[in-house]
């Protein structure tokens, strides 16, 4: 009996293994599956904007060679039947990101949440970029309903074409592509008067509006955001200039920057070729909470900063795509 007991429990402790072990083989695939889907994301937004790919690359060659580690992905969408932040965030629910706090951005008559990544899950490849430790994720929406009833009207008429493909939000991302159909010139003229952001959309649609490197990860000088900053006006990148060039929160511990958007040709449905607003670059620096100050720098770890973000300073981000900052770029 007592050797019937000792087999029965050799076999329970190698299934208990074996569980284990496929568990953790399923989560690093699951794993693999989100940051190849991250990684999509990325190339498309590399291939349409020149600047954010000069300026990692810059920013690598100082660092040499060292990860570059994002602070959070942005994406904007039409908060309308369904388009709006749920369309992305399931996405990231489903692998485990948690929903903090919500912001909202009256003026604009945008609201926006963010997610934090999942704990214990594993770096993969080089750990730099989409493979290194997992981003924030920033979804904002557009109030619709808060809009006049002709860019209402505009927007629920391409949102229409689309039919169900807000569930395809996450591969729309991942591919480049539009779930809508290609709007007319006219119609993103007339929506742009209103909302900047409304007009970005109907032209981009759910592809990364920016990636925001954390530039306290960063080993070199460069990691302070002040000093990033001039380095890379020095080298000849406009930067954001809305509310100054610098935006800090109420409490001085969260810093971040941007560039002004690239701008990209659009052939629109009927036949217009326009160049339109594409996407950008963001910097931050998370500052030590108080509590955590006496800690030395080598122990230091992400949750000893400051987190989550800030109305004040994202207003001004918001505005990297805006006529008056891209018209400031070209001067």
């Amino acid at each position: 009996m007592a050797g019937n007991r000792s087999l029965c429990t050799t076999v329970h402790a190698s299934k208990s293994e074996v569980d284990h072990q496929f568990s953790s083989f399923q989560g690093n695939e699951e794993s693999l599956l989100m940051r190849s889907v991250l990684g999509s994301m990325e190339r498309v937004y590399l291939q349409r904007n020149p600047t954010a790919k000069a300026i990692l690359e810059l920013v690598k060659s100082v660092d040499d060679g060292d990860k570059i580690c994002y602070d959070h992905l942005a994406f904007r969408t039409f908060g309308v039947k369904g388009h709006g932040i749920e369309s992305l965030a399931n996405f990231f629910l489903d692998y485990g990101y948690k929903q903090q706090e919500e912001l909202r951005f009256p003026a604009k008559k945008l609201k926006a949440l963010w997610f934090s990544p999942p704990s214990g899950v594993p770096d993969a490849g080089s750990g730099s970029g989409v493979n290194g430790p997992l981003p924030r994720i920033f979804i904002s929406e557009l109030l619709v309903d808060q809009l006049s009833p002709q860019a209402q009207e505009i927007i629920e008429k391409y949102i229409e074409t689309s039919g169900n493909g807000y569930k395809h939000a996450t591969l729309a991302s991942a591919l480049g592509s539009l779930t809508w159909k290609k709007p007319f010139f006219s119609d993103f003229q007339q929506l742009a008067r209103e909302s900047e952001y409304a007009a970005w959309t109907l032209v981009n649609g759910y592809a990364l509006n920016h990636v925001t490197i954390s530039t306290h990860r960063l080993k070199t000088h460069l990691r302070r955001i002040k000093t990033l900053n001039q380095f890379l006006q020095e080298n000849g990148f406009k930067l954001n200039s809305e509310g100054g060039v610098l935006k800090v929160s109420p409490d001085g511990l969260l810093l971040q920057s941007s560039t002004v958007a690239d701008s990209i040709s659009f052939k629109f449905s009927d036949g217009i070729t326009e160049s339109v607003p594409c996407s950008y670059i963001e910097f931050a620096e998370r500052l030590v909470l108080p509590q955590y100050k006496n800690i030395p720098e080598e122990e230091l770890k992400e949750f000893h900063r400051r987190d989550g973000f800030e109305v004040g300073n994202a207003d001004k981000i918001f505005e990297s795509t805006s006529k008056e900052q891209l018209t400031r770029r070209t001067a």
